[in-house]
């Protein structure tokens, strides 16, 4: 048990995490009409502010009733962290002009958005809840050194805090892209909170083994309460290698799949946690 506990602490000591950002994606809808004293663009500027307005309000919302964050300190941060988000659009879903009776030419805009909280307040709310299933979606990701040699093979590992739908991706030194988790022998996409997963393992059948060229390299991760959206693969051994160009991944992958019913609810899902984390590791000779 000792020698386990050793092991499992200097896994985590060797987390070498670059960057990681939680964010929810959410649809929303805006209606405006023209009336008497605005142009069709104004009319569709006004429609689509008021799309990003409720999508930020979704957001929060979905936040407030998935989390039950228990340090009042961490909930006032988290409140204030997506009073303060950033609206980015993913996908204008659907753009139409329409008559109304009463108030004459129409746009309707629906659009999937993603709602990133404030950095600096998610900086203090990760740190004080990342392994706390109460709290946003958190998925810790690790390598088992920060440097690596000619033909040693890299192990990676996946913690989340609650269940979670997960891609996991590598980009070698030569900024060759593949997909390593789901691959063509392992179909596993959706994950256990509180468990830790090493990649490769089980049924996978390919060794991150370090070749030249050398230099930095990086492990992608996208998770998200939701299925992820899809991307272009081919299967090239254990692994898929990546079609869709490689600046497209993450804002394709952002398309969740939204508009389930909760147990309990008689409204669908207007919202989903995701969560994007990268590390970065040296390969050397």
């Amino acid at each position: 048990m000792k020698n386990c506990l050793l092991v499992l602490l200097a896994v985590f000591f060797f987390a070498s995490p670059l960057h990681a950002s939680q964010s929810t994606i959410a649809e929303a809808e805006g209606l405006a009409c023209m009336g008497y004293d605005k142009s069709r663009k104004q009319t569709e500027e006004e429609a689509l502010a008021q799309a990003r307005r409720k999508a930020a309000e979704y957001a929060s919302t979905f936040i407030k009733s998935e989390t039950k964050v228990k340090n009042f300190e961490l909930e006032k941060d988290l409140i204030e962290a997506y009073a303060h988000a950033a609206v980015k659009i993913i996908q204008e879903i659907e753009r139409t002009w329409y008559k109304d009776a009463s108030s004459g030419d129409c746009f309707r805009v629906r659009i999937k958005a993603e709602v990133v909280p404030d950095s600096r307040m998610m900086n203090r709310v990760e740190q004080g809840i990342s392994v706390d299933p109460s709290g946003p979606l958190f998925v810790q990701a690790w390598t088992d050194k920060k440097e690596y040699k000619e033909s040693e093979k890299i192990k990676i590992y996946l913690r989340g805090n609650k269940p979670f739908y997960a891609r996991l991706m590598y980009k070698s030194a030569s900024g060759d892209l593949v997909q390593i988790l789901p691959n063509p022998y392992r179909s596993e996409k959706y994950f256990n909170g509180g468990v830790i997963y090493e990649i490769p393992s089980g049924s996978d059948r390919f060794d991150l083994e370090i070749t030249p060229p050398f230099g930095e390299e990086s492990i992608i991760l996208y998770a998200s309460s939701e299925p992820l959206g899809e991307i272009s693969t081919a299967a090239q051994g254990g692994v898929f290698q990546v079609k869709t160009r490689s600046e497209d991944v993450g804002m394709k992958t952002r398309g969740i799949k939204i508009g389930g019913r909760k147990e309990g609810s008689s409204t669908p899902h207007k919202a989903a946690e995701f969560f994007e984390d990268t590390v970065r590791v040296t390969t050397r000779k």
